[in-house]
């Protein structure tokens, strides 16, 4: 089994478009098991992997997030590690792009990690807006029911 730190640090493929996108939403909600992990990189870790329901569900939001907040033609702020196969991915959140490739000599962090196996802490970004704090609130207390 591949563990969390050599997959996160290994070779990923970058999600230029769309189309892309669309592809690989449609995989993993097609795939989607009881496995997946969640982690809002700067908050807890996630202690169990999401329901299938859940997980589907969370794809969705993220989905409409992206949609909403990156208006370019392009997307970019996506990397996998197996388009046909994906075990993590990393997501970046629009509002916090800085140079997300390291070239301006800081690492900004993703904004989530998706993956099947547990995730570590990771080093999270100093400020983490009120709105997208309760965005990912919201995302979870409408699952309970609140």
């Amino acid at each position: 089994m591949k563990d969390f730190a050599s997959v996160y640090g290994g070779m990923l493929w970058a999600i230029r478009d769309w189309a892309q996108w669309d592809a690989l939403i449609a995989t993993l909600q097609a795939e989607a098991g009881d496995d997946w992990y969640v982690y809002f990189v700067g908050q807890e870790l996630p202690q169990a992997p999401l329901s299938a329901e859940t997980f589907c569900r969370v794809l969705t939001e993220i989905d409409v997030l992206l949609h909403h907040d990156h208006r370019e033609r392009y997307l970019g702020i996506v990397y996998v590690d197996d388009r046909e196969h994906p075990s993590l991915l990393k997501i970046y959140d629009p509002n916090n792009l800085g140079a997300s490739c390291g070239s301006s000599g800081k690492q900004i962090p993703p904004g989530w990690v998706l993956s099947r196996m547990p995730p570590e802490r990771l080093p999270g970004p100093v400020i983490i807006p009120e709105g997208r704090l309760r965005w990912w609130r919201e995302l979870f207390d409408r699952q309970r029911g609140a």
